[in-house]
């Protein structure tokens, strides 16, 4: 990757706070190299300059490519061929401002971005999680990894480092983690463990220069990226106001599936998700396979039934069901009776009568038929 690349796109993540649809468009424009030195000269439009006025002459290349490479972090571009192509088109594209693609990443750990969002799901919820949250998180992530699906979400406590952990005990697919401060950082200061386990298989992405300290509006703005890498978003557990809500909405406008998971009736922190069901912005899921057949490969990627919910009775046609309800379960009956309680034809009766013995449903005794006493119910 040629140098003044790196350096001006460095330069140009400290000068403008993200998201900026108006710089994106001057790299556009022109080529990263010629959008810094622009800037550097006030040779762009008055809004782009407003929003630079702060930073525009702070030149920090040096300090920020340093204090990354020391926390083990390096810059990825665009021009990189492990750039996140398809996930960031769509944040090109979207209708909103407040949509815009990055312009580079801070990446912490070996996990290639660009494959590792093929195949992905963004997983989040409230901090202030319950048990049933927890679980969860760390049970869909668990499952979810396994099939070699990489789970993203953004470290903080509750429901996204539940979500980490649970992936990172399947052992089978490394996780992401999207922070809202600066690479050098740990945000949560407790998590500071968990980002070390994170990096050491997948990933930590940040746009924000080392040294950046969170703050509200940057949880808000990471969330974009949250949206835009994962495949499809899932939503554990979200209070009426949960901040999950934004990333939500975020997954919505750009076209991207979105997920809840329902809760009890009586658990405030369910009551987001519950909503958006309601409304028929999420779709409700409730087992991993769930997850996996919206987000995962077309025709693949399936959701069985779950085991234990077959019945004898499967697949059976509606006279052989009906033949099957009028059997008596204890005195055997005639072919004549069995058919006028079914209200089905002699032919028909005889036919399912062969079929239900077949599966063990039906018993033959010197002329008369009942219910298999193994089977004494459907």
């Amino acid at each position: 990757m040629p140098e003044e690349i790196l350096r001006a796109r460095a330069y140009l993540l400290r000068a403008v706070e993200p998201p900026s649809r108006d710089l994106v468009a001057l790299i556009d424009r022109h080529g990263p190299v010629e959008a810094a030195d622009r800037l550097r000269h006030g040779a762009v439009p008055d809004a782009l300059l407003r929003a630079a006025a702060a930073r525009r002459d702070d030149e920090q290349i040096d300090a920020d490519l340093d204090a990354a490479a020391a926390a083990g972090a390096r810059l990825l571009v665009p021009e990189d061929p492990d750039w996140p192509a398809w996930p960031f088109t769509a944040l090109a594209t979207a209708p909103r401002r407040d949509l815009a693609p990055p312009v580079a990443l801070w990446a912490r750990g070996p996990g290639e971005v660009s494959a590792l969002a093929e195949r992905s799901v963004t997983v989040v919820g409230s901090r202030a999680a319950t048990q049933y949250g927890l679980h969860t998180a760390a049970e869909f992530a668990t499952a979810l990894a396994r099939r070699g699906v990489t789970v993203f979400s953004g470290a903080a406590f509750g429901i996204d480092a539940a979500a980490h952990r649970g992936a990172l005990a399947a052992g089978a697919a490394p996780t992401v983690a999207v922070l809202a401060c600066g690479p050098d950082r740990a945000y949560p200061a407790a998590h500071t463990g968990l980002l070390e386990r994170i990096a050491a298989t997948g990933a930590v992405l940040s746009e924000y220069p080392p040294g950046t300290v969170p703050g509200r509006l940057r949880f808000l703005v990471r969330n974009r990226l949250l949206a835009a890498l994962g495949a499809g978003c899932l939503v554990v557990e979200a209070g009426a106001r949960s901040g999950s809500k934004r990333t939500a909405s975020d997954t919505r406008a750009l076209g991207r599936p979105l997920m809840a998971v329902p809760g009890p009736v009586t658990s405030a922190l369910s009551v987001g998700c519950h909503e958006m069901v309601r409304n028929q912005q999420a779709q409700l899921v409730g087992r991993p396979e769930d997850v996996l057949e919206i987000v995962g490969r077309l025709g693949v990627d399936l959701a069985l039934p779950p085991a234990g919910e077959s019945r004898p009775t499967d697949g059976l046609a509606p006279e052989a069901l009906a033949v099957y309800d009028a059997l008596p379960a204890r005195a055997a009956s005639s072919t004549g009776r069995i058919g006028a309680s079914a209200g089905v034809s002699p032919a028909a009766v005889r036919a399912a009568l062969v079929e239900l013995e077949e599966r063990g449903l039906a018993e033959y005794h010197q002329g008369l038929w009942q219910r298999a006493a193994r089977r004494a119910g459907p």
